[in-house]
């Protein structure tokens, strides 16, 4: 399993346009054949920090998703709505393998 936990911060003007964008990011990247699991998540303490739990086959699946439409579409769009720069961090799965 290949695990991403990516780190996302906000423009607060950019909230409600941000989540819209990562909701249908979300709706396509669920659908790719690869993908395990694709949880979007808003720190209860800071509401424009965001977590997006990407999970895959593999890496290779990890690879392709960054290929697709509704992920290059995302990327473009949620460009601008950054207060810094996303970062993600691969993490190895222990359970369940």
């Amino acid at each position: 399993m290949h695990l991403t936990l990516v780190h996302v911060h906000v423009k607060p003007e950019s909230r409600d346009a941000f989540v819209e964008a990562t909701r249908l990011n979300h709706e396509g990247s669920v659908q790719e054949p690869g993908n395990m699991r694709f949880d979007v998540l808003q720190e209860p303490d800071d509401s424009n920090h965001f977590i997006l739990y990407e999970a895959y086959h593999d890496a290779e699946a990890a690879a392709a998703h960054k290929t697709t439409p509704h992920y290059l579409a995302w990327r473009e769009t949620v460009a601008e709505m950054m207060a810094k720069p996303r970062q993600g961090v691969q993490y190895p799965a222990l359970f369940p393998l």
